[in-house]
């Protein structure tokens, strides 16, 4: 098998890189497009699905897991979405709603969003989809995909007095987005 350069296996996962952390720059940073499907990206997607399940998280990016690839998974309502080179063609609307961030842990803040989404990306197969969002799923979609342009939540807050500390437990009971 052949391993992600930048990724750390823990217990057969890969970790998740934190703002603190020595791998941090990968956060700031524009992953590049995927492309062709190879069983490696598979192996990504495999990882991160695994990792934002252990994380109680909702979404996860693949910057945020040491791959400098355009790759999204979420999990919202019990249903699965994995993006591959996604792109929000059409944004409608504006909402403003409590998030917080697998990469940046104990914090949360007010962020304003798009009501609703429309995206456009490849599933894991290779298939061209367009997915329209609103509500939680769409607010995770554009969280994911700023992660892909170097973009973190807390750069787009602008109440700076919205963000605060919490226990990390706190997070998952408060039922905040994670991503």
């Amino acid at each position: 098998m052949r391993r992600w350069r930048g990724l750390r296996r823990l217990n057969s996962v890969v970790e998740i890189i934190t703002v603190d952390s020595p791998k941090a720059g990968v956060l700031r940073r524009k992953a590049r497009a995927v492309g062709r499907i190879t069983p490696q990206i598979q192996q990504l997607i495999d990882a991160m699905i695994e990792v934002m399940h252990e994380a109680n998280g909702v979404g996860l990016a693949a910057p945020q897991v040491g791959a400098s690839k355009r790759v999204i998974v979420a999990e919202v309502s019990e249903r699965l979405h994995v993006l591959i080179d996604p792109k929000i063609l059409k944004r409608e609307g504006e909402e403003i709603g409590t998030e917080g961030c697998l990469s940046i842990p104990g914090i949360i803040a007010d962020v304003p969003r798009a009501a609703r989404v429309k995206v456009k990306a490849k599933n894991r197969k290779g298939k061209g989809i367009t997915l329209d969002a609103d509500g939680l799923l769409a607010r995770v979609l554009q969280h994911e995909v700023d992660h892909l342009d170097g973009v973190l939540f807390l750069d787009r807050v602008v109440d700076k007095s919205t963000i605060r500390e919490v226990a990390a437990s706190a997070e998952v009971e408060a039922a905040v987005p994670t991503a």
